[in-house]
């Protein structure tokens, strides 16, 4: 359970007990869940989104905006700009970011699909919604590059969260606030 994202030793052993106590049909039943889900899940032919058919719901969506790419490192950030539903437009999943500390360099990346479907649709725009994270940053410069021949590369604004305080935000945060301040409607 350790080995899970997010779940330390206590959690595990909390997790492990609980399933312990559990009856053995319910046990076999998550075990199962888990091993479908292995199985019936890959990934987007299109945009590397998790889907469990060859083309997602989002990529086979007749009512997304195919004039807009939104890029993000993995299936959680899709996750969490849908949640806002704010983005109406079509994603590309990286599969990760530039980290040569960890052995990932542009061609462990879904960045070769990504050229190929920008120059062919051609996009109105392509907004790279990366993490800024020293490699997050890389990536979005690696790929701003790649990109611009094509169309025009934007990315997310990036700041204060709301409610946070001033006080407490460090320089680089409060110098990418000010730098993606706009006007008041």
């Amino acid at each position: 359970m350790q080995r899970l994202p997010g779940v330390g030793p206590k959690s595990a052993q909390r997790l492990a007990l609980h399933i312990l106590k559990r009856p053995e049909a319910e046990v076999e039943a998550l075990a199962q869940a888990l091993v479908d889900a292995k199985k019936q899940i890959g990934l987007c032919s299109v945009c590397f989104h998790l889907s469990a058919e060859p083309v997602c719901e989002i990529c086979r969506n007749p009512n997304r905006d195919n004039q807009t790419i939104c890029v993000v490192a993995d299936s959680r950030d899709v996750i969490a700009l849908e949640k806002t539903r704010e983005y109406k437009g079509k994603y590309h999943v990286l599969g990760g970011v530039i980290s040569p500390m960890d052995g990932i360099g542009p061609e462990q990346l879904n960045l070769q699909p990504l050229v190929r479907r920008v120059s062919q649709q051609k996009p109105q725009e392509v907004i790279l919604a990366i993490s800024p994270s020293i490699e997050g940053e890389t990536t979005t410069l690696y790929i701003g590059q790649l990109l611009k021949p094509f169309t025009k590369v934007t990315r997310i604004a990036f700041g204060l969260p709301v409610g946070g305080d001033l006080e407490y935000a460090d320089e680089v945060t409060l110098a990418r606030a000010l730098e993606g301040r706009r006007e008041l409607d």
